[in-house]
């Protein structure tokens, strides 16, 4: 038994070797140079349009490209507060607060407190903050202590999972804001000036260039559709994959990729995605530059077949299939 603990202990050791000596592990500062060049471009490009196009109707279309480019530097953001673009754990905050903060009114600080104790445990009902029954229920143990809005939420909630996702741009922001009143929050005052910033400079554009009426559409529009591209992002991930409690215990290799699933699409969803379609390598290896996911894959695959570890990867619709499918069982006791 004891040989067995510690072979297992071993197993992400010896896929580490292999994907250190493969140099998957090294800064890509070209790769980064040309996407956050990109990135920038269709941020700017996009407020640049808000500008050109004015008091017209036409602004709808527009408030749906600059929620494209909302979600774009989140997931820049991301990188930066795994340390893939930067070594510095200083220049990452900087940009993250810059990024996060400033031009998406997304609290790095907060988020990145948050980001890091879900990767400790993915989908462990007590432990991960992603699957918090705040709103939704992940787990049959969760729906049997759901009291008030979860559990009226939670009978119905396969079906009312994308139209909830309209709101989770405005509920990161609301996060983001009462995170500021939490004292273990490192930065409070710049975090909140910053975040201040970018709600002030936001709504004053909306309502300059825009009729009141006008700009409420937009801003409804944009924000509706940043919260369903990020729940989309994210979704598929985890969601529906099993969920942990205090009696499994795993070790860090099968705690990261029984829990993990892939999302195959090729190039366009591997953009769209951030790289995060390669969730089982990111969480194995958080700090790879996600433009080395993708060849950390055939290494990462053919290893877990050979320990006998199960290796999940599925399209992007049977992604959000499976999370949709597991949200309905989960609340059938609610149901009853």
């Amino acid at each position: 038994m004891e040989t067995s603990r510690l072979q297992r202990g071993s197993d992400f050791a010896g896929l580490s070797r292999r994907v250190a000596q493969a140099g998957l592990l090294e800064r890509r500062p070209g790769y980064y140079a040309v996407r956050i060049s990109l990135v920038a471009g269709l941020f700017g490009g996009s407020w640049a349009l808000f500008a050109m196009v004015g008091d017209s109707w036409w602004q709808i279309p527009v408030a749906v490209l600059l929620a494209v480019a909302f979600a774009q530097v989140t997931l820049l953001a991301h990188d930066l507060a795994h340390g893939q673009i930067s070594r510095s754990r200083r220049r990452s905050r900087i940009a993250g607060l810059l990024v996060g903060n400033l031009a998406v009114g997304l609290s790095y600080g907060w988020w990145m407190d948050k980001h890091t104790r879900h990767h400790a445990n993915p989908n462990h009902e007590d432990h991960d903050p992603d699957v918090s029954p705040e709103v939704l229920i992940w787990s049959h143990k969760q729906a049997e202590a759901a009291r008030g809005l979860p559990r009226l939420i939670g009978r119905r909630q396969a079906f009312l999972f994308f139209p909830l996702l309209t709101l989770e741009g405005v509920n990161l922001k609301v996060s983001s804001f009462r995170a500021l009143r939490r004292p273990s929050l490192k930065g409070r005052k710049i975090e909140g000036l910053l975040l201040s910033a970018h709600v002030l400079i936001y709504l004053g554009a909306l309502f300059l260039v825009l009729p009141p009426g006008m700009a409420l559409v937009f801003l409804a529009v944009h924000q509706a559709c940043y919260g369903v591209y990020l729940g989309c992002t994210f979704a598929p991930n985890h969601k529906g994959m099993p969920v942990l409690t205090a009696q499994d215990e795993l070790d860090f290799l099968r705690r990261q990729v029984l829990t993990s699933r892939n999302v195959s699409g090729g190039r366009l969803v591997n953009v769209a995605l951030g790289g995060l379609n390669y969730q089982i390598e990111h969480h194995l290896f958080p700090s790879m530059p996600s433009a080395n996911l993708r060849r950390a894959q055939p290494i990462v695959r053919d290893y877990c077949r050979s320990l006998g570890v199960e290796y999940v990867e599925c399209g992007l619709f049977a992604s959000w299939g499976q999370a949709l499918r597991h949200l309905h069982e989960v609340g059938r006791s609610l149901r009853r």
